[in-house]
């Protein structure tokens, strides 16, 4: 079982994390989440998490020390000499200054036994928590796009949600990950269910065809086209390999549809 932590001043942000397939993953003992309220680690009667910046400068800096009490807590009896990477705890700090979180950062953290989060706020964690973590446990700083938030809780929403779905038993059909956007580079083709025909509109012929070949032709298709007009950037990413000489054409259609530009621009 997976074992996540949460840390925050505002644990009640987390609820949605109750809901759903991550709230039933924990009924089920797939997932183990824990959100604690750093606060609880303060020892002053206004439970105080910051103060003003060395330096000077706008905006304050969350204190170390709530932060270094809560990560002993969190942490337990872990040992930092164990050398398996997958048993090692990850801190992951929602940050702007952070790695870019993808699909495969959150396959790579899915085979890990324990995450903690850290949910900073204000102008961030004083640096000095990050840099002691480092030396009990691996340090993640991530970010989940490039724009800034007023704190760690939104990101550790998406992070949890796009990790623990991989996780073995969450999903139904395990199959349904197989195709998803950007799980092989391509984003997910479009899909349709019942009625046949909604206010004019008509589901692709194809798909009502019982013709599997087709339909998986078609599918492979949309893919690409979609990946090719929305974001190019991906396929400079593909393996040349990757692509059959149907593939190659369906991507000559799209640059000769985008007067000749280069796909990946």
């Amino acid at each position: 079982m997976m074992r996540l932590d949460v840390l925050s001043i505002f644990p009640e942000y987390l609820a949605p994390l109750e809901l759903s397939l991550i709230g039933r993953a924990q009924d089920k003992g797939l997932l183990g989440l824990t959100v604690h309220d750093l606060r609880d680690w303060t020892h002053d009667r206004h439970r105080t998490v910051d103060d003003t910046p060395y330096g000077g400068g706008a905006g304050m800096v969350m204190k170390p020390e709530p932060w270094g009490e809560a990560l002993d807590a969190a942490l337990g009896a872990a040992d930092s000499s164990v050398t398996d990477p997958t048993s090692r705890p990850v801190l992951i700090v929602p940050s702007p200054a952070g790695e870019v979180f993808t699909q495969q950062t959150a396959r790579e953290l899915a085979a890990h036994e324990h995450l903690v989060f850290a949910c900073g706020r204000y102008e961030g964690i004083d640096q000095r928590v990050v840099d002691w973590a480092a030396e009990r446990m691996e340090v993640r700083p991530m970010s989940i796009g490039d724009y800034v938030l007023n704190g760690g809780e939104v990101a550790v929403l998406v992070m949890v949600e796009a990790i623990a779905r991989l996780l073995p038993g969450v999903i139904g059909n395990p199959e349904s990950l197989d195709e998803e956007s950007h799980e092989d580079g391509l984003l997910e083709y479009p899909v349709y269910t019942k009625p046949a025909v909604w206010r004019g509109h008509e589901v692709p012929a194809v798909l009502l065809s019982g013709d599997h070949g087709r339909v998986a032709r078609w599918r492979r298709d949309q893919r690409l086209r979609r990946t090719a007009q929305t974001r190019p950037d991906l396929l400079a990413a593909l393996p040349q390999d990757s692509l059959d000489g149907r593939d190659r054409e369906v991507l000559g259609e799209v640059r000769v549809e985008r007067g000749g530009a280069d796909l990946a621009e």
